[in-house]
C-alpha cells in the first residue's frame, strides 16, 4: 500500500446489528405491555451474535501483520474517545432530567412524599468502593502490559472482571430490596433509568474485559500494540466516573 491506513472489507455486521437493535426495541415495548418477551430474547440473541461475529472479524484483522499501523491505531483511539464522548452526553440527559425534577419538584418536596430513598452509605457506598478498586486493578493491568508482564496482566484483568460481577450482583440485590418500584413516580423513574443504564454499561464493560483476558492469555497484546485493551480500559474508567456522579447526585444529594 502507498498509504498507512487500513481499508476495511465489506461487513454484514452493521446491518445485522441494526436489525437486532430494532427487534430488541420492539420486544422491550411489547414486554412493557406484558407480552412478546420472546421477541426481546430474539433481538438480544441477534445483538450478541453480532457482537461475537464482529469481535471475531476485528481480532482476525488485528492479527494480520502490518494492518494496524501507527496511523490506524491513532484513528482507533480517536474513534473510541468520540464514542465515550457520545456516551457522556447520553448520561448527561439523565442527570439533566433528575436535576430538573429535583431542584423544582412538584409540591415543593424532594424526594416526593411516600418515597423512602436508599441509604447512600449502605450498598451504594460499598459499590462505589468496588468500582474505585476496579479502576486501580485495570490500571495495574495496563502497566503490567506495558512492562510485558503477562501474569500480572492476567491477574489485573481477572480481578477487574470479578469486581465488576460483584458490583452487578449487589446492584441486582439492591433493586430487589428497594422500597419503591419503577412506576412509582418521577423519582423512581429517573433513579432506575440512570442507575439501570449504568448497570448495563458495567455488564458490557465486563464482557469487554472477559474478551481482553482471553486475548491476553493467547498473547495477542504487546507493549506496542494493544488498542483493544486500551479501549476496554478507557471504557471501564468512564463507567467508574459516571458512577461517582450517580452516587454523589442521585444517591447522596438526591436523598
Amino acid at each position: 500500500m502507498k498509504h498507512p491506513f487500513h481499508l476495511v472489507s465489506p461487513s454484514p455486521w452493521p446491518f445485522v446489528g441494526a436489525i437486532g437493535a430494532l427487534v430488541s426495541a420492539i420486544g422491550l415495548v411489547l414486554l412493557m405491555h406484558h407480552q412478546g418477551a420472546y421477541v426481546l430474547l430474539m433481538g438480544l440473541a441477534l445483538v450478541l451474535f453480532t457482537m461475537g461475529g464482529w469481535w471475531y472479524d476485528v481480532i482476525q484483522e488485528s492479527n494480520q501483520k502490518g494492518t494496524y499501523t501507527p496511523a490506524v491505531q491513532t484513528g482507533l483511539r480517536l474513534g473510541m474517545a468520540l464514542f465515550i464522548g457520545s456516551e457522556v452526553m447520553f448520561f448527561v440527559a439523565f442527570f439533566a432530567a433528575f436535576f430538573d425534577v429535583s431542584l423544582f419538584p412538584v409540591g415543593g418536596i424532594w424526594p416526593p412524599k411516600g418515597i423512602r430513598p436508599l441509604d447512600p452509605f449502605d450498598y451504594p457506598y460499598f459499590n462505589t468502593l468496588l468500582l474505585l478498586l476496579s479502576g486501580t486493578t485495570i490500571t495495574w493491568a495496563h502497566h503490567a502490559l506495558l512492562q510485558n508482564q503477562k501474569e500480572s496482566l492476567l491477574r489485573g484483568i481477572g480481578l477487574t472482571i470479578l469486581l465488576g460481577l460483584f458490583f452487578t450482583s449487589l446492584q441486582v440485590y439492591e433493586y430487589a430490596h428497594a422500597s419503591f418500584g419503577f412506576k412509582e413516580g418521577i423519582y423512581s423513574s429517573t433513579f432506575y433509568m440512570a442507575t439501570g443504564f449504568h448497570g448495563v454499561h458495567v455488564m458490557i464493560g465486563t464482557l469487554f474485559l472477559v474478551l481482553c483476558w482471553f486475548r491476553a492469555h493467547l498473547g495477542q497484546f504487546t507493549p506496542t500494540s494493544h488498542v483493544g485493551f486500551e479501549a476496554a480500559a478507557w471504557y471501564w474508567h468512564f463507567v467508574d466516573v459516571v458512577w461517582l456522579f450517580l452516587f454523589i447526585s442521585i444517591y447522596w444529594w438526591g436523598s
